[in-house]
């Protein structure tokens, strides 16, 4: 049975690194007195060249960890997660409830006027039943095509959102899917939207961009909702926790470096 006790308890996230907090930041924005604990499993990035069956067990560690800190919702704010290990988290773990990362081909279907979409994901997302299912429901008639991006979240976590070496590396990414006609690109991991600005001018102000993470915020809200979950509105601002697997101090200064919304950064161990 929910209670005012329950609904007052954090909305849990997780992710490989920061990427996830392209999530946290869209649902502070929707849900400002909300508390929102982000679990940042630094000592594992990046999960994109990751096993199915390593995915899904660093997802268990995750979930055990929001879940003993008191999440009363947990958000996969992971693409390659949620295509490894989604279905099998709401199976092993029926009294939570989940939310995941859907490659957002169903909006960019609907707004390319060239007919071809273009997906920048990781290896894992690419090759995960997730994705597959996403296009053959949501993009009949449109050609997809999808572009493997290995290095750009280490690039990412490193705060090298400018440097040549990044750069270098989103023209190499961008060329095969600009060649192919797309005038819409999904960014099919939570990293990436840290980078869209330098996407954007790359591949040029004709291409259209979609992040998925605004759609995420609102489906954690119904989800909420559902469960008589949702904390009342009031005047106070939620609390944000940053928990990493990894180094406090780095993942500090990361936050600054993107101007997230503050809270407190705290060492985690899964």
């Amino acid at each position: 049975m929910n209670t005012p006790a329950r609904a007052a308890q954090p909305i849990g996230i997780f992710d490989s690194g920061i990427g996830g907090a392209t999530v946290l930041r869209e649902l502070h924005l929707l849900l400002p007195h909300e508390d929102i604990l982000f679990l940042a499993d630094q000592a594992n990035v990046p999960y994109g060249p990751r096993a199915t069956n390593e995915l899904r067990a660093l997802s268990a560690a995750n979930t055990y960890w929001l879940r003993a800190h008191g999440a009363k919702i947990i958000v996969v704010a992971c693409n390659t997660a949620s295509a490894a290990a989604l279905q099998w988290l709401r199976a092993e773990f029926p009294a939570l409830s989940f939310v995941g990362m859907v490659p957002a081909v169903k909006p960019a279907a609907a707004q390319t006027h060239s007919g071809v979409v273009g997906v920048l994901a990781t290896p894992a997302t690419l090759q995960g039943e997730l994705l597959d299912e996403v296009v053959l429901r949501w993009a009949g008639g449109t050609t997809v095509v999808r572009q493997g991006c290995p290095g750009l979240v280490e690039q990412i976590e490193a705060g090298a959102f400018d440097s040549p070496t990044t750069l270098e590396m989103l023209k190499e990414f961008l060329q095969p899917l600009l060649a192919a006609g797309a005038d819409t690109i999904v960014l099919g991991c939570t990293h990436y939207p840290f980078v869209a600005p330098q996407i954007q001018q790359l591949a040029g102000p004709q291409v259209q961009l979609i992040d998925a993470a605004p759609a995420v915020a609102r489906q954690t809200l119904r989800v909420l909702a559902e469960h008589g979950l949702v904390q009342p509105h009031t005047e106070r601002r939620g609390e944000i926790t940053y928990a990493t697997t990894g180094s406090p101090a780095a993942l500090a200064r990361l936050i600054a470096q993107l101007g997230l919304p503050p809270g407190r950064v705290i060492h985690a161990s899964t």
